[in-house]
């Protein structure tokens, strides 16, 4: 039996990395790619009924999306933006949540009002991966990224607390407001101390001990468990836990981690979270079999006509809301005129229409309990699984289609005009390199003159800010320039590898010091491309 599963996970992490390629070479994001490839898959004769376990979604993947995505979020953008965020996050969710629930109750026969919260609990939060992913790449003003990866990281918590009170409300025949307001705050409000205190734990465990690189990284790996395990277990927001605790942990990582265990740790996450985030799409499009045999008491076009409509509803919901929101507080208020610049109708337009369903949702709607409490079936559970997949397949697939088309129609420009990378990158190292410098006039000038060691970093330093201050007055060459020279450099550093080669060939050099000038020029080239950060 246990053949079967290796089996099974082997042929699913082949099977995604072979559509990852494909989707690369069409020119098609990968999750989206994904879901269509599984679609298609599960089509194939003799490939057996898979059932999405909510558990390992919930327990497995969710908490180390959440973590890593948090751990490369700003958190000086996040808290800039938090208005906006906010208003997404919690505002948005609760209000398609509310005005689905109506939409539903009055739209399918027998639908009650429970249901339909339960149903716009599921499909309130967009999904970050999916947005992230399609918008690789393309010319997005910063604002934009900022507020999607700044909402996918709490909008998960608000709606799934949405989700759990209207299960609760369809188990019980009952639902109090003010009961319901107040355990949302106390959810909320533990969950992030929850969060906070395993992360302080964390943090001083990393400092204390005398860890390896391979424990760090090992460590980063288990902290995000302990952190959603440990506020599940007591009823609070597990998600809320994670994405805390991720950004307290990632704005200190400097004073715990060293640069071998932050190097190391950055390939092993982007390899992780790319396998997880893979299976997990992959999963969704083999799902449909199941979700379809399963809606037994509803016609199949009644079903989709269902979820089509409920998906103009949160589409056309999202896109009132984000330009009402983007606007009324400029109009309202004079200092928000003043310190944010005008968004213009595009940036809140990206923000709505980058709002693709995904994992999330659909772990949630198989979470829902065969029968209630007193033993029935639980009262349209296939419908609302169904609706689901279908909301899905319309904002990630249709609108992640249709998204880079619209970009490059609308022309869409940065809001917040600041330097590019290439120029911030040149004058950090710039401001670095003569602080240094400084450092070693104030403090070791006896040694700049004796010691020769030194000395030559004094020279190296003098000669470095030389050139440092050339590169940023060559950012006035245009594009083609600028292409022209990564180039050039790249092609020198191909030869330089080349001359490696013969050089371990002629055994010159140890195999140690030609490994580590290997992995030196790697990270230039990483460096060079834009894959390091």
């Amino acid at each position: 039996m246990i053949h079967n599963y290796l089996l099974f996970t082997i042929a699913l992490v082949f099977a995604v990395l072979l559509l990852v390629m494909a989707g690369e070479r069409l020119k098609v994001s990968y999750p989206i790619f994904l879901v269509l490839g599984g679609l298609l898959i599960s089509f194939i004769p003799g490939i057996p009924p898979i059932a999405l376990d909510p558990d390992i979604v919930f327990l497995i993947f969710l908490p180390p999306i959440l973590y890593a995505a948090a751990w490369y979020t700003s958190w000086h953008d996040f808290w800039k933006w938090k208005r906006a965020i906010g208003l997404l996050a919690f505002g948005l969710v609760f209000l398609t949540a509310t005005i689905v629930a109506y939409v539903s109750e009055s739209l399918i026969p027998g639908f009650t009002l429970a249901a339909g919260f339960l149903l716009g609990g599921i499909i309130s939060p967009p999904d970050a991966v999916a947005a992230t992913a399609v918008l690789r790449g393309m010319p997005i003003p910063r604002r934009v990224i900022t507020i999607l990866e700044g909402e996918s990281l709490v909008n998960d918590a608000s709606s799934l607390i949405v989700f759990k009170f209207a299960l609760a409300a369809m188990a019980t025949n009952s639902f109090v407001m003010g009961e319901a307001v107040t355990s949302f705050f106390v959810m909320a409000i533990m969950g992030i101390l929850v969060g906070l205190v395993i992360a302080l734990a964390a943090y001083y465990l990393h400092r204390w001990l005398p860890t390896t690189p391979s424990i760090d990284i090992a460590l980063t790996l288990i902290t995000p468990y302990v952190m959603y395990i440990t506020a599940e277990t007591f009823h609070f927001s597990g998600v809320l836990a994670v994405v805390t605790g991720g950004l307290f942990l990632s704005y200190r990582s400097h004073k715990f981690l060293s640069s071998q265990s932050r190097l190391q740790a950055t390939v092993v996450w982007q390899t992780l979270i790319f396998l997880l985030n893979g299976t997990v799409f992959i999963l969704i499009g083999l799902d449909l079999p199941v979700i379809v045999h399963g809606l037994q008491d509803v016609s199949q076009f009644d079903a989709i006509l269902y979820g089509l409509i409920i998906s103009a509803v949160i589409i056309v919901i999202r896109l009132l809301w984000t330009h009402t929101m983007a606007f009324l507080p400029r109009i309202l208020s004079r200092s928000i005129r003043e310190k944010e610049s005008n968004p213009t109708w595009k940036g809140p337009f990206i923000v709505s229409f980058a709002a693709m369903r995904g994992v999330v949702s659909l772990a949630a709607a198989f979470s829902i309990p065969l029968l209630l409490p007193g033993g029935e079936a639980f009262p349209y559970r296939n419908l609302i699984l169904f609706i689901t997949f279908v909301v899905i397949l319309v904002t990630l697939v249709g609108q992640g289609l249709l998204l880079p088309y619209i970009i490059r129609w609308i022309k869409v420009e940065e809001i917040d005009p600041i330097a590019s990378e290439g120029e911030q990158e040149a004058e950090l190292q710039l401001y670095l390199k003569q602080a240094s410098l400084r450092i070693l006039k104030e403090r070791h000038s006896r040694y700049v003159e004796k010691n020769p060691l030194v000395a030559n970093l004094h020279a190296q330093l003098e000669s470095d800010i030389a050139l440092t201050e050339q590169r940023m007055a060559s950012f006035d060459c245009n594009i083609r320039e600028q292409e022209n020279y990564r180039k050039v450099l790249t092609d020198v550093l191909n030869e330089q590898r080349e001359e490696l080669v013969r050089l371990r060939g002629a055994r010159l050099f140890s195999e140690e010091v030609l490994r580590k000038q290997a992995a030196q020029l790697d990270l230039d080239e990483a460096r060079l491309h834009g894959g390091l950060s």
